[in-house]
């Protein structure tokens, strides 16, 4: 990707993107697991689980020997998570790796591998077209499948995501915005897929949040493109009579520059606050960033994601990769079915209660999404408060 530079915005953010581009390579920015192409998912209920007894026999499906540089890194810190997860649950659950190459037919080859050595349950694989492999090669079989994607287009029948969905993160933001008074939200997005699918998943989650979309501008992932489009957003927001501009960008990307053009044009502050899509706080130096300030982003619960980095740090004197979580929360769930003597499947998966989770309560929907419970944070002074816990429990389900 081209390094996005502009004038004043350019000098003050080059430094910061070079930085945040290196970061970036090891959190695989949401966007990443989010705008690939993939198959429809597979029709019908499915997942409907296999009961055996013994420990619940789970097939953690990870990118080992893809050629990507950065998925090995990401393979190991999410099998270390199973691992630590596996322990915890002492003898409930049983794990066995196979690698994916983080491909299609990798994905749908570990997934035939695993069934027929006697898996109950698929945790993994990583990307969505990955996902979508593996559902359709355990279609026939009962077999769930947990992806690590955020992709809600590959959820459903046997799929279910594990990523934190935009859809999620838009809810729980329009809703605290609109009950702070800022319910007129204008939606500015790259005019890529990524931009797009950020886009679509706004409008989805605004109604019943309290908050109206004001107008929906897309912009072209360059200099030129981002500059020539400030002035229409800065119109757009004073015509509509908006009060929040909703950044779909990440720290890696367009968001530095998009925001501090912006701010430039009279846009931001306290007349509009800014919402983000992504996390403000990866990487560590996004904080110091002046147009950050005071905007309104989502955060796992900070408590119990510190608590599982601790253990983390503590049985593999590293830290966790961001997306390590997923393979923690994965196995939590299979964990609190399989302690109960339950099968590991659709009814039991998609209990309305929930699952306790590394980053606060969780729920599996039956149409293969995910519900998280999320804080809304904001940045002042280049420090993270947490203005809007996350919530311990979840209601009924609509």
């Amino acid at each position: 990707m081209t390094t996005l530079t502009s004038g004043t915005a350019g000098a003050r953010c080059v430094s910061f993107l070079r930085r945040a581009r290196k970061a970036a390579g090891l959190v695989l920015a949401a966007g990443v697991l989010a705008a690939c192409q993939v198959a429809a998912p597979v029709a019908g209920d499915g997942g409907e689980g296999v009961r055996r007894s013994g420990p619940t026999q789970v097939a953690l499906l990870v990118p080992y020997g893809s050629a990507r540089e950065t998925d090995t890194q990401v393979a190991r810190s999410l099998e270390n998570a199973a691992r630590l997860a596996a322990a915890d649950l002492g003898g409930a659950v049983e794990v066995n790796v196979y690698p994916t190459q983080g491909t299609a037919s990798g994905a749908q080859t570990a997934t035939q591998q695993a069934i027929a050595a006697g898996a109950q349950v698929v945790l993994g694989p990583l990307y969505a077209d990955n996902a979508a492999a593996a559902g359709v090669a355990a279609s026939t079989s009962g077999v769930p499948v947990l992806s690590f994607s955020n992709n809600i287009s590959v959820a459903g029948g046997n799929v279910w995501v594990l990523g934190n969905t935009f859809d999620n993160v838009a809810q729980r933001l329009l809703t605290f915005a609109a009950s702070q008074g800022r319910n007129r939200v204008l939606v500015t997005h790259n005019d890529g897929q990524a931009g797009r699918i950020a886009a679509e998943a706004i409008a989805r989650a605004a109604p019943g949040t309290g908050a109206q979309i004001t107008g929906n501008i897309a912009y072209p992932l360059s200099q030129a493109g981002i500059q020539a489009a400030v002035p229409t957003i800065a119109r757009q927001v004073g015509a509509t009579g908006s009060n929040a501009v909703f950044l779909t960008g990440n720290t890696a990307g367009d968001l530095p520059v998009i925001a501090q053009l912006l701010t430039e044009a009279g846009v931001g502050g306290e007349q509009v606050r800014y919402l983000g899509l992504t996390r403000w706080d990866i990487p560590f130096d996004a904080r110091t960033l002046p147009a950050l300030q005071g905007g309104y982003f989502t955060l796992p619960d900070p408590a119990p994601a510190q608590q599982f980095e601790a253990r983390y740090r503590g049985a593999y004197a590293a830290a966790p990769h961001p997306l390590a979580g997923l393979a923690y929360d994965g196995m939590a769930a299979i964990g609190a079915i399989s302690r109960r003597g339950d099968t590991v499947g659709r009814t039991t998966l998609t209990a309305p209660s929930g699952f306790a989770g590394v980053g606060g309560v969780f729920r599996l929907l039956p149409d293969g999404s995910i519900q998280r419970s999320l804080a809304v944070a904001q940045i002042v002074n280049r420090q993270i408060q947490v203005v809007s816990p996350a919530p311990n429990r979840f209601g009924p389900r609509s």
